[in-house]
């Protein structure tokens, strides 16, 4: 799993950062820092839940490993 964050600068000059593969993950910024940093716990978030309601998430096969 390798998700894109796309980030520009708006005219009132915060940022915006948004996963676009994450449909609503999306999230503001005083600066470029922290505008990836939210967007990045609220991806997080948003699959976590997504997970625990058996909707369909990103492939994750590269972050987890299940032994028996």
């Amino acid at each position: 799993m390798n998700l894109i964050i796309e980030i520009e600068q708006e005219e009132d000059g915060r940022w915006i950062a948004e996963v676009p593969d994450i449909p609503g993950a999306l999230a503001y910024g005083h600066t470029r820092e922290e505008a990836i940093a939210r967007v990045k716990a609220l991806s997080l978030r948003v699959i976590a839940e997504r997970m625990e309601n058996g909707e369909a998430v990103p492939e994750m096969n590269d972050v987890f490993s299940v032994t028996a």
